[in-house]
């Protein structure tokens, strides 16, 4: 069964962030998410404290936090932490880091680092013992009864979702794309089988814009910046594997055109370094159209075996969004699935 969640950014106001994710769990989400890029908006561990405090029955997590720009023990104490207090809700997304890092003059996390550090944040903040910098840690106060914290991986390259693969419980894959989808996990869940894991206990989480509107031309010139956003990612696997590696071409030839990407821009709509991307390009990354259309390619997701759909919700008309998920839109799902 399709579930479903909505990613909303730490922006100023922070009360809007907390408005947005109290909405959706009223219109039936299942899951809260948010960005965690501190100089480009609010510092988001706290936000997602107070996210706790204003709901019941929302998961919450980041979509994605990553390793380098704080301490990795911090990282799995925050979580267990916050598991405590949101009674056994906390949901982990983590990545190599994107705007977090380049927006203070740092690169993404090294690989071999990533997948180290994942390892060590995945047992300590479920209260296992690690073995990290010589010294034998373990969270104590970590309650056995809360149900452990699932660790959802970013990305796009084969190293990275080799990682995925050997240590995540999911693959988070930010595009809409079901033939990219299928490569990136089917290319997860060898990784898997090669590490001993069952390959089809790996979930997949897409994340994407969705503007639910009989206005297509608007829908794509709002969701415009998030192929932008994609093709940072993009750009790094040309760097490394070159252009005719194992990497589908519908994920590498759009950025031919690419000219510049401003941080300052970071998922806005109209933002400039967005005007490279063609409409079928902004058809394929994301779920756009009426409520039918959108139920269309959300059913095409589910059937390339999708698990989970999580509005990037950045784009105008936010609640009327939520509203059509929750009243139009999700229930062909669940009762699907009844």
């Amino acid at each position: 069964m399709l579930s479903f969640g909505v990613t909303v950014l730490p922006d100023p106001p922070y009360q809007r962030m907390l408005e947005l994710l109290r909405l959706a769990e009223r219109h039936g989400f299942e899951y809260g998410w948010t960005y965690d890029s501190h100089i480009l908006w609010h510092e988001s561990y706290p936000l997602l404290a107070l996210a706790a405090a204003q709901t019941e029955r929302l998961k919450l997590g980041h979509f994605v936090t990553n390793p380098g720009i704080r301490d990795p023990t911090i990282v799995a104490s925050y979580y267990a932490t916050m598991h405590e207090l949101s009674d056994g809700r906390m949901v982990m997304g983590i990545g190599r880091g994107d705007s977090s890092r380049r927006v203070v003059g740092l690169q993404p996390v090294k690989v071999a680092e990533f997948e180290r550090s994942c390892r060590m944040i995945k047992e300590l903040m479920n209260g296992r013992t690690v073995e990290w910098n010589g010294k034998e840690l373990q969270l104590k106060w970590v309650r056995e009864e809360l149900p452990q914290i699932p660790m959802w991986i970013a990305g796009y390259g084969p190293r990275a979702l080799a990682v995925a693969g050997r240590v995540s419980d999911g693959v988070i894959i930010q595009l809409a794309d079901p033939v990219i989808i299928q490569w990136i996990m089917d290319t997860a869940r060898r990784a898997a089988e090669e590490a001993g894991r069952d390959p089809s206990e790996l979930k997949c989480i897409v994340g994407a814009p969705s503007h639910v509107s009989d206005d297509i031309a608007d829908a794509r010139e709002q969701s415009r910046w998030f192929p932008a956003m994609v093709s940072n990612h993009v750009m790094d696997l040309i760097e490394r594997y070159g252009e005719d590696s194992e990497i589908p071409k519908d994920l590498t030839d759009y950025v031919k055109a690419r000219k510049f990407y401003d941080y300052k821009e970071h998922s806005r709509v109209g933002a400039k370094h967005g005007e490279f991307v063609t409409d079928e390009i902004v058809d394929r990354f994301c779920v756009l159209g009426t409520a039918e259309d959108c139920a269309k390619k959300l059913k095409e997701l589910e059937s390339v075996g999708v698990d989970q759909f999580n509005i990037y919700l950045m784009t105008h008309a936010q609640e009327e969004t939520l509203q059509a998920y929750g009243d139009e839109i999700m229930p062909q799902f669940t009762s699907v699935a009844a």
